[in-house]
């Protein structure tokens, strides 16, 4: 029988074996070839912080209740892991029309051997594009909408904090947008050397430096136009701030938890006059810029700059590991994440 991971509770996983069920007309079944996690989310639910440990989300009226109301959404075990994969079709139901055995298709998929989806729920590969660029979608997505949301133009100068998946990717947003400079900040030296890669031109670990003191001196003490925070650290969104220009803007991304120890808003943020703009989760339509943009033209936006070659994802996943060693993997993207950038899974 195949199998699946899961995790049935804080910090424990399991590999669970399912059975195949017969496909409804319009469902697919799908063996998968390759999978990708989502760090920043999956792994603050894996480590129970989520702001979902304590508290339910009530979608009616968008605010965060405690779990003893009985009301809203909740996190719950088992749980499924794993964001975006991409499958070879192996069987079609009698009203599939979309695709066909053989073909290849991805879409936000869990990390499990096979899939039975409507048909509905996943898309057609563009030929161009690689396994890996097809699961990098994702990322590359929340990186657009972030350097959309900081309004970067040509000739402006951006720090980006945080070089995960997001921010590396947001790194060749900015370029992609004009930015005549990008500084990179990550304590994680390997995040360092890719983010250069990606051009950026200067790049500082947090751990050694006064960051928003450093990225001042390095723009004639003015500071950038653009921040984007991209690691879910309150300290890091501080030294965002720090680091913006009086008038700048700064774009937090990261789905933050707990106490904002390290965030003190009654500092530069209160004196500079500064923006700052949360707008960065794909999921919330409509946005700021409706009915121009929405949730289809920035998945064909992202697309598209991967098949002209205007953005490269070469390196980002990191580590790569076998189906049967992804339990081990996720210790240590938990435990050592100097080791790691974005967690990829073959099935082959």
């Amino acid at each position: 029988m195949p199998k699946e991971v899961v995790a049935i509770g804080k910090k424990r996983l399991i590999f669970r074996e399912y059975k195949e069920i017969p496909l409804k007309p319009n469902e697919v079944r799908i063996k998968s070839r390759l999978s990708a996690e989502k760090h920043g989310t999956t792994l603050t639910i894996y480590r129970g912080l989520s702001p979902f440990n304590e508290k339910v989300y009530d979608p009616k009226f968008g605010l965060f209740f405690p779990k003893e109301s009985g009301r809203g959404w909740k996190v719950s075990f088992p749980m499924h892991l794993g964001n975006m994969t991409v499958g070879i079709v192996t069987e079609v139901g009698s009203a599939v029309n979309r695709f066909k055995v053989g073909d290849k298709v991805y879409g936000y998929l869990p990390i499990r051997q096979t899939h039975t989806v409507s048909e509905d729920t996943i898309f057609s590969t563009p030929t161009e594009l690689s396994d890996e660029e097809l699961v990098c979608i994702d990322p590359a997505v929340v990186a657009l909408m972030a350097v959309r949301e900081g309004n970067v133009k040509i000739g402006e100068k951006v720090a980006v904090f945080g070089l995960g998946a997001i921010g590396l990717i947001a790194v060749e947003m900015a370029k992609v947008s004009g930015a005549i400079l990008v500084v990179g900040v990550d304590p994680i030296e390997k995040r360092r050397k890719l983010a250069q890669r990606y051009g950026s031109e200067i790049l500082f670990n947090p751990k050694e430096c006064d960051v928003g003191l450093k990225i001042r001196e390095a723009t004639e003490e003015k500071g950038v136009d653009i921040s984007i925070e991209t690691s879910g650290s309150y300290q890091a969104l501080h030294q965002a701030i720090r680091a913006a220009r009086y008038g700048g803007t700064i774009v937090p991304v990261s789905w933050y938890h707990g106490e904002a120890k390290g965030l003190n808003l009654g500092e530069e943020w209160h004196l500079n006059c500064q923006i700052m703009v949360s707008g960065a989760r794909v999921e919330s339509e409509p946005y700021r810029d409706y009915p121009r943009w929405d949730m289809k033209r920035v998945y064909e936006t992202v697309i598209q700059l991967l098949r002209q070659n205007r953005l490269n994802v070469d390196g980002i996943l990191d580590p790569v590991v076998k189906f049967e060693e992804v339990i081990e993997a996720y210790r240590m993207i938990d435990e050592e994440p100097e080791k790691t950038i974005k967690l990829g899974v073959k099935y082959e």
